[in-house]
């Protein structure tokens, strides 16, 4: 996965059947996946890197671009500087730690490091 500060490197997609949408993605457009746990299965050869977050709740915006950046904390205080607002603040997962954050126009991207 090419890891370039400031570049969308991820998106995540929500679905409440994990089973049935890998099924329809690999079926329909030849995707890959690896599941990482029952809640989480990531996807490639599908042009970008991604992956679906099983959620039991309504889907009516299912994606979230994700951005890379090596430094968090630098890059958490610019969006703050520029006008943004963060929605979940950094966290660890599986392969490194993000948060979330919204633009000026209420669209909700993260930004991760592998760090």
């Amino acid at each position: 996965m090419d890891t370039n500060n400031n570049h969308i490197n991820y998106v995540e997609l929500y679905a409440n059947d994990l089973e049935i949408v890998k099924s329809f993605y690999h079926n329909t457009f030849g995707w890959t996946f690896t599941d990482y746990g029952p809640n989480y299965t990531a996807f490639s050869n599908s042009g970008l890197e991604g992956g679906f977050e099983k959620t039991e709740n309504p889907i009516t915006n299912g994606a979230l671009v994700v951005l890379y950046h090596n430094d968090l904390k630098n890059i958490k205080s610019k969006v703050i500087e520029c006008g943004g607002k963060i929605s979940i603040d950094i966290f660890s997962f599986p392969g490194g730690s993000r948060f979330h954050f919204t633009d000026p126009s209420g669209n909700e991207l993260a930004v991760w490091c592998d760090k």
